[in-house]
């Protein structure tokens, strides 16, 4: 009877994991799949190359994200200048990264470091999601030509695929946490650009999406003192994995020791800055899940010293039109948290939004028609400055447990 039960129960334990490796194999090719090719031959001649703007690569769902439906043409060429570059990380890998940068007209010709000009300009450091490049998440995002509007600078860094084949920054490695691997990859891009053009250092962004939003986390976790605000768009929570099969259960279901993380960092550097944050997810994204903005906002309110912010009362905003097909317009949440008047956190939900950029050019795959992204995280990041007294070199192990 024993050797039966048994046998049962071993037979019970193969089928749960087929079950589970059956699982595990469809998310994995639903994050590493490619968009789907455009069919039409006037596609073909007219559309912009097609490119994801979203991380990890996926699929959006129908009515989230266009294919490519309309014939596009070029868009008009900034009269900035959209730069191409590369330089080594400081750590011990000395890793060669490629990054480009969009320098805005009113900002002069971007020269070397010795004809600079005396206007000091705000920075963003724009961090692609997987399956992308620097070039398709500008295109994708339209931010250079916002920036261009506000006189502002763009940098952006590229992932090598020889480091990862889908271009996925590995928001999730202990070494990227410790500020080593990619950190210090990104973080020497940032130096770089701080070396050699007038930026104002008070005003240095990080924002991405998705392992971009997760990758923009970490610098600013660990350099404090140069990021003054950050702007996570699908962005899984910080802590809690340090394996790719570790990120994916973290994007699905969340990080248990989320809150840990970062009480970690808050004990260990009392005098860290407040760092200003805005949270955008999708109510419909599927890849990484709420659960994950929600403890994202957790972490960050622990972050800015959570009993001195204060709640405001959410603001619903309906956008969309309305059609047989969609009876009801859209919905924009909005829940922000303020010290004083400053608004320090701002979470916004935007239904009907996949794993997509909102508000991108959505006559590329895995951009979305919606509120503008980009608009809404230049206007957040407008109302922030670095303070002169934040700590210097601050960059230290963040590391997280799995």
């Amino acid at each position: 009877m024993l050797k039966h039960l048994n046998r049962l129960w071993l037979k019970g334990l193969r089928q749960a994991g087929k079950i589970q490796r059956r699982q595990t194999g469809k998310l994995l090719r639903s994050i590493l799949s490619k968009p789907a090719k455009t069919t039409s031959a006037k596609k073909k001649t007219d559309a912009a190359k097609p490119s994801p703007a979203s991380a990890p690569a996926v699929r959006p769902k129908a009515g989230a994200a266009s294919s490519g439906t309309a014939a596009s043409k070029k868009p008009r060429p900034l009269p900035g200048q959209w730069l191409s570059a590369y330089t080594v990380s400081k750590d011990t890998t000395r890793r060669r990264i490629s990054y480009r940068l969009y320098w805005p007209s009113s900002a002069g010709k971007a020269g070397k470091a010795g004809s600079r000009s005396a206007q000091r300009v705000p920075l963003v450091l724009m961090l692609h999601g997987c399956a992308q490049d620097a070039q398709e998440f500008a295109d994708g995002t339209r931010m250079n030509a916002l920036a261009e509007q506000k006189g502002w600078a763009v940098l952006y860094p590229q992932q090598s695929q020889r480091i990862n084949a889908h271009r996925c920054w590995r928001w999730f490695d202990a070494a990227s946490q410790r500020g080593d691997g990619d950190a210090a990859a990104v973080i020497a891009a940032l130096e770089k650009i701080l070396q050699t053009y007038p930026i104002d250092r008070s005003r240095i962004y990080a924002a991405g999406i998705s392992a971009g939003a997760g990758m923009a986390q970490i610098v600013a976790l660990l350099r404090p003192d140069l990021i003054a605000a950050i702007g996570l768009h699908s962005g899984p929570v910080f802590g809690g994995c340090r394996s790719v099969i570790g990120a994916y259960r973290v994007m699905q279901h969340g990080a248990l020791g989320s809150v840990r993380a970062i009480q970690r960092i808050a004990l260990a550097r009392p005098d860290f800055p407040p760092m200003p944050a805005l949270l955008i997810s999708g109510r419909d994204d599927d890849i990484v899940r709420q659960i994950n903005q929600m403890q994202l906002l957790n972490q960050m309110r622990l972050l800015n010293r959570h009993s001195e912010l204060q709640p405001r009362p959410p603001d619903v905003r309906l956008f969309g039109r309305i059609s047989k097909a969609q009876p009801n317009k859209n919905r924009m949440d909005t829940q922000d948290f303020v010290a004083g008047k400053k608004t320090m956190l701002r979470a916004i939900t935007i239904d009907r939004l996949g794993h997509a950029w909102s508000g991108g050019d959505s006559r590329l795959p895995f951009n979305s028609a919606g509120p503008d992204a980009s608009k809404l995280m230049l206007a957040f990041f407008a109302g922030h400055r670095r303070d002169a007294n934040a700590p210097l070199n601050a960059t230290e192990d963040v590391s997280a447990q799995d």
